[in-house]
């Protein structure tokens, strides 16, 4: 997966990341670290797997590392985290080596990722970087869950399988 490790030491990545973890290193709530980011990738591809979904593992895992990554773009400008995103996701794949049908495919799942469930609007794509996104975070476990902001709808109350 070369190309995935070329995304990770894109340095329009590593400006991006470098500014979110310094942006966030005194949040209480759930955090955006390279940890969140590989759990992401491994809930999704483990899922695509196990429901045989035709999804390659390089474009989950290049959704999974750039789905968040205009969360600085966000906290600074106010542009909404999944537009900043996809549009880092694009720059920084066009260096990468992948196709232009790669890059749409990452990019429109990255635009639907916070609000693709299963049934409703999104790619197949975005509806697994959702959920995984969703199931990444231990809320069950969490000493902020009672003062997060997402709804009880939203929060990963117990451990998922």
């Amino acid at each position: 997966m070369e190309r995935i490790h070329k995304i990770w030491e894109h340095p329009l990545y590593q400006e991006q990341f470098r500014l979110l973890q310094a942006a966030e290193a005194d949040r209480r709530f759930c955090r955006h670290t390279l940890e969140h980011f590989l759990d992401v990738a491994r809930i999704a591809y483990i899922a695509s797997l196990e429901s045989g979904a035709p999804l390659s593992r390089e474009i989950i895992y290049a959704a999974a590392l750039l789905h968040d990554i205009g969360r600085y773009a966000q906290l600074s400008q106010g542009i909404p985290h999944e537009e900043a995103g996809a549009d880092f996701a694009g720059k920084i794949m066009a260096d990468c080596d992948f196709s232009r049908e790669e890059i749409s495919q990452v990019q429109e799942a990255i635009r639907s990722h916070r609000g693709s469930r299963p049934g409703t609007a999104g790619t197949e794509l975005a509806q697994y970087l959702y959920r995984a996104d969703k199931q990444s975070r231990c809320c069950f476990a969490c000493p902020a869950a009672a003062e997060c902001n997402w709804s009880p709808e939203k929060k990963n109350l117990r451990i998922l399988f």
